[in-house]
């Protein structure tokens, strides 16, 4: 049962979609939210684009997706939601970029990426569209940074991240957009990097104490969090196996440092690959994998003002690997796997927005 702080939030259940997937792609737009690609029961990537009104709680089907397509990149332009990259039906990343024109119900195809890639991080700030990392056909890491300029429908290079990697976490804050963690093949990065906008140049901090993948990353309050995921061994302990941890790591941007924090203030249960977002005053970690035999359906907070992990609603559908997007205040859990890929679309939400 949650109590304390669990009591300021509720789930809110919404109509199951109409296609299960994971890794769709997912925008809110205009009070609707858009759920794009995405795998299938049958592993293979979608073309199918669906949008639930979230004034009537309806599902409408939208003209598919021109190019069929896993774990892509989406950005909203005004009318338009921006697609970028992902994994096609043969497996292989992809170059094509196309935009949903909302208003008139229909797909027009963009300027490509110069290099195909799968796990692009994107930003949009004042109407250009930022894109980071990735990883190519050859399954090498990619350190190109892009710039989508939407009047010349073209995209212009930059300086290249230090490290390459991809589905890396990246926050814009002020003028600067911040890359962290990702990987490069199997192994996860520990790099934390950050690209100031105006003087389009490279800056490294401190990297990450400890290495772990599907770690949920978030930013709050001037701190960056590394919560969870799957630790790795160090490459010299080769007896140690990966295992779930419930680690707790904050970079200070104002003191520029990591502090990894004592084992009273870490998560209550040992997960990755579960949704992490910032709900009032609480980071929120919500589902993914542990060290059960089905997806975790727990869901806890940290409170920033009382600085401890509270017990909050559980998941109405236990599950991993869900999307996730934040709308004002709610916190989606889109599909993801519960037994196989799942239908459903719940928003944890402060209860003064529910």
């Amino acid at each position: 049962m949650a109590t304390g702080g669990g009591r300021a939030f509720a789930w809110q259940v919404f109509p199951p979609m109409p296609t299960c997937r994971v890794y769709g792609t997912v925008a809110y737009q205009d009070g609707h939210l858009l759920v794009l690609g995405g795998c299938g029961r049958a592993g293979l990537p979608l073309d199918t684009a669906e949008t639930l009104d979230m004034a009537s709680h309806t599902w409408l089907a939208l003209a598919p997706l021109p190019t069929a397509r896993a774990g892509a990149a989406a950005v909203v332009l005004g009318k338009q939601v921006l697609v970028v990259g992902g994994v096609d039906e043969g497996q292989s990343p992809v170059a094509a970029v196309e935009a949903f024109l909302a208003d008139e119900g229909r797909w027009e195809r963009r300027a490509t990426l110069p290099q195909a890639a799968m796990g692009v991080a994107t930003v949009e700030r004042d109407g250009m569209v930022y894109a980071l990392g990735g990883m190519g056909p050859d399954t090498t890491p990619q350190a190109q940074v892009r710039v989508y300029e939407p009047r010349r429908d073209c995209w212009l290079s930059l300086p290249s991240m230090p490290t390459p990697c991809y589905g890396a976490s990246t926050f814009l804050n002020g003028n600067k957009i911040y890359v962290l963690g990702g990987r490069q093949g199997k192994l996860p990065v520990t790099a934390f990097e950050a690209f100031d906008l105006e003087a389009r140049t490279w800056t490294r901090h401190p990297s990450l104490p400890s290495r772990r993948a599907f770690a949920g990353c978030v930013m709050a309050e001037g701190s960056v969090f590394s919560l969870g995921g799957l630790q790795q061994p160090g490459p010299h302990n080769f007896y140690s196996r990966p295992h779930f941890v419930n680690t707790v790591e904050m970079f200070d941007l104002e003191h520029g440092s990591w502090t990894k924090l004592p084992r009273s203030l870490r998560m209550r249960d040992k997960r990755a690959d579960f949704v992490v977002g910032s709900l009032g005053d609480h980071i929120v970690a919500i589902g993914g994998l542990g060290n059960q035999p089905c997806p975790l359906g727990s869901v806890e907070g940290f409170s920033l003002a009382r600085r401890r992990w509270e017990a909050l609603p559980a998941m109405p559908t236990a599950r991993c690997s869900c999307s996730s997007l934040q709308a004002g205040p709610r916190l989606f859990a889109i599909g993801g796997v519960a037994q196989g890929p799942s239908q459903a679309v719940e928003a944890l939400c402060l209860r003064d927005g529910v």
